[in-house]
This record gives C-alpha cells, sequence and structure tokens, in this order.
C-alpha cells in the first residue's frame, strides 16, 4: 500500500506541475473564461433548492474579497485559480442581488373584477390574441402594495372600440392569476421569468377594453412613436410581409398572422423575425460601411477625418436609437451591448471581433441581468457569436487568406457561417423548442443574404429618406425582401420532414455540451480535445432521457399517460399549456386532440379510467367530482380529482390541496409497483413562494 501511495504522489506532482504550465503559458488569453465562471456562479445560485440567507451571501463576499487579495498579493501560478474561484463567487452574488433588486408585489391569488392601467407593450399570445401590458395598475379591493407592478391581458372575445396605442390609460373587466410554475419537474419556469421582468400577474378579458384616458404629453414618446412607424411600415407594405417589415424595425410583430409565425418557427428563421444580434449587425455594419466608405469618396474629409472612428461613432449612435425602436427589450439590450463592445474596440484601435470581445460582452450582461443566463435566446446569441469568430480566426490566416478564389470568397463565407451557426445554435435550440428543422440550413442560405443585404439596408434608407417623404421605394424594396423570406419559410415548411420533434434533455445535458464546447474554443495544446468528452457524454444522456410514465396538471383536470402510440391525455380540451408543453417535451408533433384519441383512458369524461402497471386509477372533474370521490375510490387504488376533498380511509387521492403546494406532478412506476410522486414545486425561492411545501415521495404497490 505504501509503494503504491508512493507511486502516485510524484504521478500527482507532475500532473499538478503540467496543468501550473500549460496555465502559465496561456497568460493573455485566458480572459474568455471569466464569463465561464461567472456562469458557473450564476448557475449554482439558481440551481439551489432553497433561497440561500445572509450568511451564504456573506460567505460568499468573502470568498471574492479573499480572491481579490489572493490575485492581488499571491503568487502567480494560484492567479488562475484565484480569479475562477472570485467569478464563481462574484457570479452568484450577482443573480442574488439582482433578484432581490427586481422584487415587485405577485398576486396571490384569483382576481376577477376592474382592472386599470397604463399601456405600455402591445403584442400576441401564443393564441393569436392582442395581448396588452399594463403597468400603474389599480384593482378594486385590493391594497396598493400587494398589487402587481405590471400585469398582462389577453383581449377575448369583440374588441375594436379603440386603437390601442403605449400610453393610454385603460380599464377593463379582467380574470388575473399569479404567473404559474412549470407544468412538470424540471419544466420551462414561467414564474421565473415573471419574477425577473416585474410581471405579478397575467390573465383575459372578454369584455370591451375602455379608454379613459388618452397619452399625456411625452409619455411613452418612444413606446408610441415606434407604434406610428409600425402603423406606417404595415400601410405601405400590406399583409406578412409588411408585419414582418414592422418586427423587423420596430420588434412589433402584432400584425403577423399565427400562420407566418408557425412557418418561421418550421423553417428555422424565426430568429429573423427576433430583434437580436443578427438584426443589429446587419444594421450597424451598414451604417458603418456607409458612412466609412461614403468619407472615403470625399477627399477633402477622407485626409482630415480618420473615418473608421467616425463611422464607428455613427453606428454606435443609429443602434442605440435601433434600441430604442424596438422596444428595448432582452434580446436587443443584449444585442447592443455586443455591439458597444466591438464598436467600442474599433474606437480604442483594438480588434473588433475577437474571443476576447464577445467574453467582454458576456461578463457585461452576467452582471447586469444573471438571469439571461437561462435564457435560449442569450445561450444561442452567443454559441453562434463563439462558434464564429473562433472559426473563422483558425482560417483567418489560411483558408480565406489565398487559398479560395475571390469571386468565390461571399460564397464561402455565407455557407461556412451558416454552418457553424446553425451546428453551434443546433443543441440550444432542440432542447428549448423540442424540434429540429431538418431544412434550417438551407432556409437560411436562402434568407440570410437578403436579410443582410436587403431588409435592413432598406430599412435604413427609408428612416433616412422618410422626413423628406422619399421612403416609399426603399420600403417597396424591403417588402419584397421580406415577403420572399415569408415565402422560403412557407415553401420549407410545408416540405415533408421539415421538423423532427426531439425529446426535451436532462439537466446536465447542455451544461455538458456548452463546457466542451467552450473548452474545444477556449483551450490550446493538446488537451483541446479533451472537450469531445463531455460532449460525447451529454449526447449519450440525451439519448437515454426518460419521461415519466404519467403527468398530472396543477389543476388535476387532466393527466397525460404514456403509451405505445405516445402520451394520450385524459381530455381533449383543458390545461391546453399544460398538455402541449407535455407532449412537445416527450418529442411528439402530436395536438391534444389528437392525444386524446389515443388508447390510454376509458370512461366518459367526467370520470376518466386508466392503468399504471398494477394500479386502477381514475381522474375526477366537474361539478360533480367531490361527491364522486367515495365511489371511486372503492373501485380504483389512485383517485385524480380537481377539487378539495377528503381523502376516504385506504385510497389514494390526489386532489386540489395537495396540487395548490405541489404544482403539476410527475408520476414514475418502479419495477416493484410502486409510484414515486414528483412535485413540480421542488424548490423553495423568492418567485415560487409555494415550493418546497411538498417533497418528493413513494406509494407502495396497491395491496401492501
Amino acid at each position: 500500500m505504501g509503494n503504491k501511495v508512493g507511486r502516485l504522489v510524484p504521478w500527482g506532482l507532475q500532473a499538478a506541475t503540467a496543468v501550473l504550465q500549460a496555465l502559465a503559458e496561456a497568460r493573455g488569453i485566458l480572459f474568455p473564461w471569466v464569463a465561464v465562471f461567472l456562469a458557473f456562479g450564476i448557475g449554482l445560485w439558481f440551481s439551489l433548492g432553497w433561497e440561500p440567507g445572509l450568511l451564504v451571501y456573506a460567505g460568499a463576499a468573502a470568498v471574492a474579497l479573499l480572491m481579490a487579495g489572493f490575485w492581488r498579493w499571491g503568487p502567480e501560478h494560484g492567479h488562475p485559480f484565484a480569479v475562477a474561484a472570485g467569478c464563481i463567487a462574484l457570479g452568484f452574488l450577482a443573480a442574488g442581488a439582482r433578484a432581490h433588486l427586481v422584487a415587485a408585489p405577485v398576486l396571490e391569488f384569483r382576481y376577477y373584477g376592474p382592472v386599470q392601467g397604463r399601456i405600455i407593450e402591445i403584442d400576441r399570445s401564443q393564441s393569436d390574441f392582442l395581448r396588452l401590458t399594463l403597468d400603474q395598475v389599480v384593482l378594486d379591493r385590493v391594497a396598493p402594495a400587494r398589487t402587481p407592478q405590471k400585469v398582462r391581458v389577453s383581449l377575448h372575445g369583440a374588441q375594436g372600440f379603440f386603437a390601442p396605442d403605449p400610453g393610454q390609460v385603460v380599464m377593463l373587466t379582467g380574470m388575473l392569476g399569479p404567473p404559474e410554475g412549470p407544468v412538470e419537474p424540471g419544466g420551462f419556469d414561467f414564474q421565473r421569468m415573471a419574477w425577473f421582468d416585474r410581471l405579478g400577474a397575467i390573465g383575459y378579458t372578454a369584455s370591451p377594453v375602455l379608454l379613459l384616458e388618452r397619452p399625456a404629453d411625452g409619455e411613452q414618446r418612444i413606446n408610441r412613436w415606434r407604434t406610428r412607424l409600425s402603423n406606417a411600415i404595415m400601410a405601405e407594405v400590406p399583409g406578412d410581409a409588411g408585419a414582418f417589415s414592422s418586427g423587423v424595425m420596430t420588434g412589433d410583430r402584432s400584425g403577423l398572422s399565427l400562420e407566418a409565425v408557425v412557418d418561421l418557427r418550421k423553417s428555422s428563421l424565426a430568429h429573423l423575425l427576433a430583434i437580436s444580434g443578427m438584426n443589429m449587425a446587419f444594421l450597424t455594419a451598414f451604417v458603418f460601411a456607409l458612412v466609412r466608405y461614403g468619407l472615403a469618396l470625399l477627399p477633402v474629409l477622407a485626409l482630415r477625418l480618420n473615418s473608421k472612428k467616425l463611422a464607428a461613432v455613427v453606428a454606435l449612435g443609429v443602434a442605440w436609437v435601433y434600441l430604442q425602436l424596438s422596444g428595448a427589450n432582452v434580446a436587443t439590450e443584449r444585442a447592443f451591448v455586443t455591439v458597444v463592445v466591438m464598436l467600442g474596440a474599433v474606437l480604442f484601435d483594438r480588434r473588433a471581433l475577437s474571443l476576447r470581445s464577445v467574453a467582454i460582452s458576456a461578463v457585461v450582461l452576467l452582471l447586469l441581468q444573471p438571469e439571461s443566463l437561462l435564457e435560449p435566446g442569450f445561450q444561442m446569441s452567443f454559441a453562434a457569436t463563439t462558434a464564429l469568430v473562433a472559426g473563422f480566426g483558425a482560417l483567418e490566416g489560411g483558408v480565406l487568406h489565398g487559398r479560395v478564389p475571390r469571386w468565390f470568397l461571399p460564397v464561402f463565407t455565407l455557407v461556412l457561417s451558416s454552418l457553424l451557426a446553425g451546428l453551434a445554435t443546433a443543441p440550444y435550440g432542440a432542447a428549448t423548442f423540442n424540434r429540429i428543422a431538418d431544412y434550417g440550413f438551407f432556409a437560411n442560405l436562402l434568407t440570410v443574404p437578403v436579410m443582410g443585404a436587403v431588409v435592413m439596408p432598406a430599412g435604413a434608407i427609408a428612416a433616412l429618406l422618410a422626413p423628406i417623404g422619399l421612403q416609399d421605394l426603399p420600403l417597396w424594396v424591403m417588402g419584397r425582401g421580406s415577403a420572399w423570406i415569408l415565402w422560403v419559410s412557407f415553401w420549407i415548411a410545408g416540405m415533408e420532414g421539415s421538423v423532427t420533434a426531439v425529446p426535451v434533455p436532462g439537466p446536465w445535458v447542455i451544461p455538458l455540451i456548452t463546457l466542451g464546447g467552450l473548452w474545444l474554443i477556449l483551450w490550446r495544446g493538446w488537451l483541446r480535445g479533451a472537450g469531445l468528452v463531455p460532449m460525447a457524454l451529454a449526447l449519450v444522456l440525451w439519448a437515454g432521457v426518460q419521461r415519466p410514465d404519467a403527468l398530472i396538471s396543477a389543476d388535476g383536470g387532466l393527466v397525460g399517460l404514456m403509451g405505445p402510440e405516445g402520451r394520450a391525455v385524459s381530455s381533449p380540451r383543458g390545461a391546453g399549456f399544460a398538455a402541449k408543453s407535455w407532449l412537445e417535451d416527450d418529442g411528439d408533433l402530436a395536438e391534444q386532440v389528437d392525444a386524446a384519441e389515443r388508447a390510454g383512458f376509458s370512461g366518459d369524461k367526467g370520470a376518466r379510467s386508466f392503468v399504471l402497471g398494477p394500479w386502477r386509477a381514475v381522474v375526477l372533474k366537474g361539478k360533480a367530482a367531490a361527491g364522486a370521490v367515495p365511489a371511486a375510490c372503492a373501485g380504483a387504488d389512485l383517485v385524480v380529482v380537481a377539487a378539495e376533498v377528503a381523502a376516504p380511509e385506504g385510497c389514494e387521492v390526489i386532489d386540489q390541496t395537495l396540487l395548490s403546494a405541489s404544482g403539476g406532478l410527475a408520476l414514475w412506476l418502479t419495477d416493484e409497483g410502486s409510484i414515486t410522486l414528483q412535485p413540480a414545486f421542488s424548490a423553495k425561492r423568492l418567485w415560487s413562494p409555494q415550493g418546497g411545501q411538498v417533497a418528493a415521495r413513494s406509494l407502495p404497490p396497491p395491496g401492501q
């Protein structure tokens, strides 16, 4: 034993020495890892199953200060480890601080009655209803201290009594409730997203919305300007082409039909509609080139001015205006920060497109908005940008210089950029939307050049010429480019096999893919290939993902049972969002009505029976559900009821009392016949006060 230990010690010292030597040789290129370790700290904070207290934050602050001191006065070979630990602590602190700083009241009950508020945003819901976001909210018999700062209301029924405009104060009679949590364990947490958006209630109204006050002078000026510009574009360019043009210029996508939105998603072109990195890059690049090369045509100015820096300043101003015009949503803010960093590099004579610039952008965003780490937009945009910068950086000295004919270079660049961006974003898109657009690469090849060379430049020229009334021609050109993009999306989406559904990955899959990809890009030397190991492991875990045997919605009115045809649901209507999410997470493209026709359930709509292993179960709903529990328990081992009831002796009942504390439930059947109940509300956090009240538990097989 002693000999083995004696042999291991020198080997361990050699390995440690090799690591330290590699880090020493990497001095000057380690900065991108700052963003990575900040993300580690933020991810650690969000993964906690409990809300950290003051002592935890004090400990994290002490670690950050200690590591800063070590970095300043400690031995140089330990600096990378100090920076890594300090960044993890700093990320943890940033996430906690942000969560407390955005705290705002959340509606704690179901509310029906008058709602008054000021319109600050107009968009459309996933069901294609017009939707208003209101602030300065007033609710009947609700104290101001308990009134949400913002509410979002979908407009059902007959409307059209007024034209919604930001800044208007409106009154409506609506049904409101708190933002809902995940529909299953590990699912998308809308509660968390709403908390960071300070959205305290969501709901709908079936009654007409009434205008109480017109916008005051100067109120919501930018949003009103944005609305007028959007309406002007759609008036000049009718149909979905005008709505698409309006969307890419102002962020207002409320005029786009649901069919067009679905086609864009199926063809992997929805990113063109979102005002994010690509749109911002197209616009600023066009303005930068226009100013720089325009000045070059005037020798009297070109010889006296630094046209490159002047172009950067003008492009930066245009980017800021575009940020305001688009509504300053999170995706656009992220793109703006990236543009600021890159144009700032131009102003300070640094390389604009480098991994260091990308890392600086990520650091700024992670510190200002730590919750961005969990958003697919952040993940996909930085995955694409990092892959493009790294890929073209690796080829810059060889393939792109001299080995590719100049006439072929634009085509080569287009194909390579689409390939790199597509490969980099594919796992994040598949994990978020549970589908892969099989012809997305082809669709992007046909549309991205049009977006960059036609749509965005024409929009910028139209904005420049609008003050003198010459915007018609560039708007027509912009409309033709938008129509082409929509036609391609319609064509691709209609192809056989255009979409392949994939199941939702487990919690470790995306972190492993990200870590492996970053290691491949950021590390230097022969150990770079080690990044393939976590990526391969992630794909194995994804391929072997297991889905729950049964799922129960938070209202108790819907059950989804996994069967040979896929998941069958107990009802063709009701709990539609839960059913849609379950099927998508299964990697199933079926609609709820189709899933309700699958084998698995029997009986009338108020009492649907099903079998789960040795368990005989029944789902009760409707006005008579509570009274039917005793009779159901006489013939079943498990009863799910959409009401609050007292469970009879010897009967397992899942009722509204349990579901209010647990959220949706996942049921896992073991080989022995027992069932494990896993709650969706597993963590008690600021945004989910009901979490942690119900722990996962196991039900023994019937009769035991």
